[in-house]
């Protein structure tokens, strides 16, 4: 009887909103798959041999797995987690050994009538052992200690990922900073990884387009001016005495505008050496007036304009020695500068054909010409989305869309309701996975994102995604069960 209590009371503080989106995403992205695997005139067959077949078989596998975990009594994750964390890194460690050669990559494993990708399940057990550790009594992100410590069961698991191959398997865990962020990490940490990614772009886009009478690459130009601008601003961000900032902004606008002068009258040089002697002007001065009125925080700037430009002078050997050449090429298809249809850019201009003719409403399910005739390569696994633009248009893309959003929000409300810091903080390591597979799935299939080759969540073909996730998901929701338990 005391089981049956506990059992009803167990059912009853389960999150069944995000349970129902759940089933939804998931019993829709059955019937995308069953849409982009289809061909005109067979019959549909649920024969466990084919991929309709099989992923029915994994969503009832999943489901039983989601019944199971919210069996578990939820004080097991707090328990386990570091348990559970070093038994998964050790499998990555040995799977390029063990794992059978997937299309360039090693982080599949051979099971027999299946195969299992680690890396999946990884997600989970970093983020059980993260938010144990940032859950702990005393933790403070903010403090240098701490913030090292976080980042080392992030980055762990990156590279051995990366040493399978795998590398948009290992950006995924980028994703973990949200909720670094949401447990008061600086803003700062965030900004800096966005110029990062600014450098790269730009600094690669128009590296090799010239300023007009002038010896300087467009893209070097337009990057240390970025980096001198944004140290300025830092430090009109950290430093009380807004003086400083003043001297380095009007000192480099004198500085660039005689260089351009005497480049442009007298002797053509490359003005980016201006430019960097601005910066490391700025970085003197700032070094200068931190010891001078003491003020730490002038080194994090001052840090952050060295680090801006050893990011931009090693973009080229970056992007030409460490990149692999596939990499390179999707790089540049991105970027606009090249347009190779037949190669790198085929899956995408596939893909953003078949969502095109999609028009509004689609042209109906098992009804999409391009993914029926095979034109959109991946079409059941990463690039499902293409198959649902075909068919259910825009109308239908933007439904799917916004119920991932309500997903999403109803998960951030969700973590904002727990009681146990490890609790709220594994339900932002589980928001920020979402959303991460969710803006980069959707942005690579129409073009906007590179092609890294991750699964939408729920919807692409195969079972070691679809048990990642489900488990992800149902770990957060039993413990999201337990909330009103007393710390005893």
């Amino acid at each position: 009887m005391e089981k049956d209590i506990s059992t009803n009371s167990l059912f009853r503080s389960l999150d069944w909103i995000t349970i129902l989106l759940y089933v939804a995403l998931v019993l829709v992205g059955w019937f995308s798959i069953m849409g982009a695997t289809y061909n005109f005139g067979d019959p549909i067959s649920l024969d466990f041999s084919a991929k309709i077949g099989k992923q029915m078989l994994w969503i009832g596998l999943a489901w039983i797995c989601a019944f199971s975990i919210l069996k578990i009594d939820d004080k097991i994750y707090d328990t386990f987690s570091n348990f559970i964390y070093i038994c998964m890194m050790a499998l990555l460690l040995i799977t390029p050994f063990i794992a059978s050669r997937h299309r360039g990559s090693m982080s599949w494993i051979d099971l027999g009538p299946f195969n299992m990708q680690p890396a999946e399940f990884a997600k989970t057990a970093t983020a059980l052992a993260l938010s144990k550790l940032m859950g702990t009594y005393g933790f403070n992100i903010t403090k240098g200690k701490h913030f090292l410590q976080a980042c080392a069961i992030v980055f762990i698991p990156v590279i051995l990922i990366i040493m399978q191959r795998e590398t948009g398997s290992a950006l995924v865990y980028l994703s973990f900073f949200l909720a670094f962020y949401r447990e008061g990490m600086s803003g700062s940490i965030l900004f800096v990884g966005m110029a990062a990614v600014v450098y790269f772009v730009v600094g690669l886009r128009y590296d090799e387009l010239a300023m007009d009478h002038m010896n300087t690459s467009v893209g070097a130009f337009v990057v240390m001016v970025l980096i001198w601008l944004f140290t300025v601003i830092l430090d009109l961000i950290y430093d009380s005495n807004k003086k400083h900032a003043r001297i380095m902004f009007l000192g480099g606008t004198v500085l660039l505008a005689a260089g351009y002068a005497v480049s442009f009258f007298i002797v053509v040089f490359d003005l980016s050496w201006i430019l960097l002697g601005i910066c490391v002007g700025c970085i003197l001065y700032l070094v200068f007036q931190s010891f001078r009125n003491r003020l730490p925080r002038l080194l994090f700037v001052a840090a952050f304009c060295v680090g801006s430009m050893a990011m931009h002078y090693s973009t080229d050997y970056v992007f030409n020695h460490i990149m692999e050449p596939h990499q390179q090429s999707r790089v540049r298809v991105l970027l606009g500068l090249e347009h190779d249809y037949n190669g790198a850019g085929y899956n995408v201009r596939q893909s953003e054909i078949a969502i095109g003719s999609g028009g509004i409403f689609g042209k109906g399910f098992l009804n999409g010409t391009q993914t029926k005739l095979k034109y959109v390569p991946e079409q059941d696994t990463d690039f499902i989305f293409c198959t649902i633009g075909e068919e259910w248009g825009f109308f239908g893309s933007s439904l799917v869309l916004l119920v991932f959003l309500v997903f999403i929000l109803r998960l951030i409300h969700v973590a904002e309701r727990q009681k146990f810091a490890m609790y709220r903080i594994y339900g932002y390591c589980v928001v920020g996975i979402f959303i991460f597979h969710l803006f980069i799935n959707i942005g690579m299939v129409i073009g906007l994102t590179p092609v890294i080759g991750i699964p939408l969540p729920f919807f692409s073909y195969g079972g070691s995604s679809l048990w990642g996730f489900t488990f992800l998901l149902f770990i957060f929701l039993r413990m999201d069960a337990g909330r009103n338990r007393n710390n005893g």
